[in-house]
C-alpha cells in the first residue's frame, strides 16, 4: 500500500512543498486539525477535469490500495461493472495479484 501523506495544520507552514510536491506526483495527502482529518487534497490534474472529483478520487485511492475495488465503486459513484469498466480505461488493473498469489487463489477455487 502507498502511504498517505498526512500533514497537521501547524506542518503546512514547514512543509507546503512537500504537499505540492505530493500533487505534483499524483499523490492524495490528508491535512488534519487537532488530530482530526479536515482537509483532503487531491492532485488537480486532467483526471479530476475529465472525470470530475469522485471518480478521480476513487481512482487514485484504488491505485495506491487504501480502498478496495468495491469501496473505490462506491467513492466514485458508480456501480461495481461501470467502475471495473472505469479501470480498464485509465488503464488500471482489476486485479493485482501475485503470479504465486494468484495461482493459490485458482487451486482454491477449484
Amino acid at each position: 500500500m502507498e502511504a498517505l501523506d498526512v500533514f497537521s495544520v501547524r506542518d503546512l507552514r514547514t512543509r507546503s512543498g512537500d504537499l505540492l510536491r505530493d500533487a505534483e506526483l499524483g499523490q492524495v495527502a490528508l491535512i488534519t486539525k487537532h488530530g482530526r482529518p479536515a482537509i483532503l487534497a487531491v492532485p488537480f490534474d486532467r483526471q479530476l477535469l475529465d472525470l470530475g472529483l469522485h471518480r478521480a478520487l476513487a481512482l487514485k485511492l484504488y491505485e495506491g490500495r487504501h480502498l478496495t475495488v468495491a469501496q473505490a465503486a462506491k467513492v466514485a459513484g458508480l456501480p461495481l461493472d461501470e467502475f471495473l469498466d472505469l479501470l480498464g480505461t485509465v488503464g488500471l488493473p482489476a486485479v493485482d495479484y501475485p503470479p504465486e498469489e494468484l495461482a493459490e487463489e485458482l487451486n482454491i477455487a477449484q
